[in-house]
């Protein structure tokens, strides 16, 4: 048996025939950039999540820089995250000319940890951008509190975890923006790209409006130094077939990670724990294991290929080199990036497809 470690591709033969008629209907209106699909998924995403306001980008990674922009933040600033995610949120940081501020990780939650943030914060500190990572909410009963003492903007990276919630709240909700992304392997992806900035903020969402159209709000009247970060009418159809089975999907992953978490249990191997108050939309299902390389190499050899999330940390990457980090500046980022194994995680995965990945571990560890 060999599984896909993802397989994006599998949802799309039991919805094909509502894809496809979709997608027909933006090909005969011809109206294929910000046009009446993408003010609905706007308005359904933002109720799905408990917003008041969506805005539609090119990609979660636009999202995350017209948010620090539309919130002023720019040279002299600095921004704290985390070294153990995706590029994107240090990338967007710098895009904007401010400075990221890397605090480590909790070891077992793999989210930004609240008191090293706390010990990073200066007088140029202007905001906080957490990551959601994997499925869950950083710790936000310590960051929003932080935030109100220092009255530093929140910026929430929600990427990998629409539909998960804190203290029975969606998240996106607790800072001033919310950024999510449709890349095709999320929970909610489109078949291409597309990201949205959520706010509660009426003023705030105009400002990211303008932004997102080269800063306009009549035509050729440009108020603000804008981008060029559209999402196309196509991929806002195809995700608003795919967003009433979000939920569905998410159980069903769910029930995956409790299938994984049960038959692991007793190995040497750490599974996934999920903070206070979160529910988890396990975007990513990740073990810790002291013998990572050697399990990689075994899985693959039993038809389970793997990817690792993340093998490098943001602080030691190339092209954060003029950074001044080095080595053993946040250990435990270091450490989980040389432990952690990511399995197969998707809701078309089977039970027997499950079970097969639990017994290569199983075999694994004898």
């Amino acid at each position: 048996m060999t599984i896909p470690f993802l397989n994006p591709g599998a949802q799309t033969p039991p919805l094909r025939s509502e894809l496809l008629a979709a997608m027909t209907s933006v090909l005969d209106r011809g109206h294929f950039i910000l046009g009446p699909e993408v003010s609905a998924l706007e308005q359904e995403v933002a109720a799905f999540c408990g917003a008041g306001h969506g805005i539609g980008v090119n990609s979660g990674s636009d999202a995350l820089t017209l948010a620090l922009k539309s919130l002023g933040i720019g040279p002299g600033d600095e921004v704290i995250t985390t070294p153990f995610t995706y590029i994107a949120p240090a990338e967007s940081i710098l895009q904007v000319g401010a400075k990221p501020v890397f605090a480590d990780i909790d070891p077992r939650l793999f989210t930004i940890d609240a008191a090293d943030v706390a010990r990073r914060i200066t007088p140029r500190t202007r905001a906080i951008l957490p990551v959601h990572l994997f499925g869950q909410a950083a710790p936000l009963a310590e960051l929003i509190p932080l935030c109100e003492r220092h009255g530093l903007e929140m910026v929430e990276d929600c990427a990998q975890a629409i539909g998960a919630t804190w203290n029975g709240r969606g998240l996106a909700g607790f800072g001033r923006v919310g950024c999510l992304s449709f890349y095709p392997t999320k929970n909610l992806g489109a078949d291409g790209d597309g990201g949205m900035m959520l706010t509660g903020d009426a003023a705030l969402a105009k400002r990211l409006r303008m932004l997102r159209v080269h800063g306009i709000e009549r035509r050729y009247h440009h108020d603000l130094h804008g981008y060029n970060s559209r999402l196309d009418e196509m991929q806002a159809a195809i995700l608003r077939v795919k967003l009433p089975r979000l939920r569905a999907w998410n159980d069903r992953r769910a029930e995956i990670a409790a299938r994984y978490t049960a038959g692991l249990a007793g190995l040497p191997v750490e599974t996934p724990v999920v903070g206070p108050g979160n529910t988890h939309v396990w975007h990513v299902y990740a073990i810790l294991s002291d013998r990572r390389d050697a399990l990689q190499k075994h899985l693959e050899s039993t038809g389970v290929p793997t990817l690792v999330y993340y093998p490098v940390p943001l602080h030691l990457q190339k092209c954060n080199a003029d950074g001044g980090w080095k080595e053993g500046d946040f250990p435990v980022a270091e450490a989980v990036s040389r432990r952690i194994q990511p399995l197969p995680m998707y809701p078309e995965l089977t039970d027997v497809q499950v079970d097969h990945v639990i017994a290569a571990i199983r075999s694994f560890f004898g």
